[in-house]
């Protein structure tokens, strides 16, 4: 009696087990997997100044593409890619405790497309589709699909409002802009052009799209009335991106006279102003601070491969840190929302990994952006 009454109670406890079992196996393997804290800290060799490295250098950590939202905006998390699983997923970095937190399980996830929409919604591309989804119960949406015989090109990125994407479809040579509804669903092709697109940015607080096209810098309306090249300075472009409020265009200039440095530039799309911010210790890969007053810029020099800021009111740099990183556009430096902190990528450990460094000493809090 007493063997039977144990082999039903193991019986029981095995079959009440399996859906346990499957759930933790799930939260082990899949989304809500926790990854322990990697953080190290370390006195930079050229400045001292303390650099922290957030990932580990073991697996390929990634920031989103440069204009796309990767800290929330009261500063504790950030959106990232990692390898750690066996493929690309995406991460919710505490910034905190350094502790990472999978969000996804994809099959062909574009690390460079991840968004966040808010703080509490985050947007990317998986293979062919366009999915939203929630960053604390990570329960994914599919937006859009992109049509066959199209594929996903080189861009992704979603209006602050949350409205809107912009994406970029090919086929083949062909190229064209996609405005999706996120509501909806429903695409609208802006612009088709057997020129490569790429990089497509809705404009803050307006109807219209910043986006490359081949060698220029193009901007589209919503509503398809105006899509113009921007009269930017001679030479070649380098990134370009939104000013904070919308009204201007931030890129970077590479003279023909390769003797003269590169220089970051503003150009007002409303009344065709252009003109010279200053000259950098040749930027490669920029960005700002809420408030567009001082920026940071990662310097593709092989003598000099610094992480520096600039000052916009006296045009004058200091260098942070090195970043050594072998293509030095995969820098990609962001401030915080607050302009306390900057956060870059590199390689100089060993795979791409994620950086931060306090620059409170050097640059005034600003309000975050609402």
């Amino acid at each position: 009696m007493h063997s039977r009454d144990h082999a039903a109670r193991s019986r029981r406890w095995f079959l009440f087990s399996l859906p346990a079992a499957a759930a933790i196996a799930a939260e082990i393997n899949g989304k809500g997997r926790v990854f322990p804290s990697t953080v190290t800290r370390y006195p930079d060799a050229a400045t001292e100044f303390t650099v922290a490295r957030l990932t580990d250098p073991a697996h390929t950590s990634l920031l989103p593409a440069f204009y796309n939202r990767a800290i929330a905006r009261r500063g504790n998390f950030m959106l990232c890619a990692c390898d750690a699983p066996g493929r690309f997923e995406a991460f919710r970095l505490d910034l905190k405790n350094g502790q990472s937190r999978q969000l996804t399980e994809t099959s062909d996830l574009d690390p460079a497309s991840l968004t966040l929409i808010g703080d509490g919604t985050f947007c990317y591309l998986d293979g062919n589709r366009v999915f939203s989804a929630g960053v604390s119960n990570q329960r994914a949406r599919e937006v859009y699909r992109i049509p066959e015989g199209f594929e996903r090109g080189p861009g992704f990125s979603v209006a602050e409002d949350g409205l809107f994407a912009a994406l970029i479809e090919k086929k083949g040579a062909q190229f064209r802009l996609q405005l999706i509804n996120m509501t909806t669903g429903a695409p609208t092709t802006l612009v088709e052009s057997d020129e490569e697109l790429r990089d497509p940015i809705p404009r803050p607080r307006r109807a219209s799209i910043l986006y490359r096209r081949a060698a220029g810098v193009w901007l589209a309306n919503y509503d398809r009335q105006q899509n113009y090249r921007l009269r930017l300075a001679d030479g070649d472009t380098g990134p370009a991106q939104w000013s904070p409020d919308g009204r201007s265009v931030f890129y970077l200039n590479y003279p023909a006279d390769r003797h003269k440095l590169n220089n970051l530039r503003e150009f007002i799309p409303d009344t065709n102003e252009e003109k010279m911010i200053a000259n950098t210790t040749q930027f490669v890969q920029f960005g700002m601070n809420s408030d567009a007053t001082v920026f940071v810029g990662a310097s593709g020099s092989k003598a000099s491969p610094y992480v520096l800021l600039l000052v916009r009111s006296v045009k004058r740099e200091m260098t942070l840190a090195e970043h050594r990183a072998k293509n030095a556009a995969m820098v990609a430096p962001i401030f915080s929302p607050n302009s306390q902190r900057i956060y870059f990528a590199s390689d100089q450990h060993g795979k791409p990994a994620i950086y931060t460094m306090s620059v409170e000493r050097f640059v005034e809090e600003t309000d975050t952006p609402n």
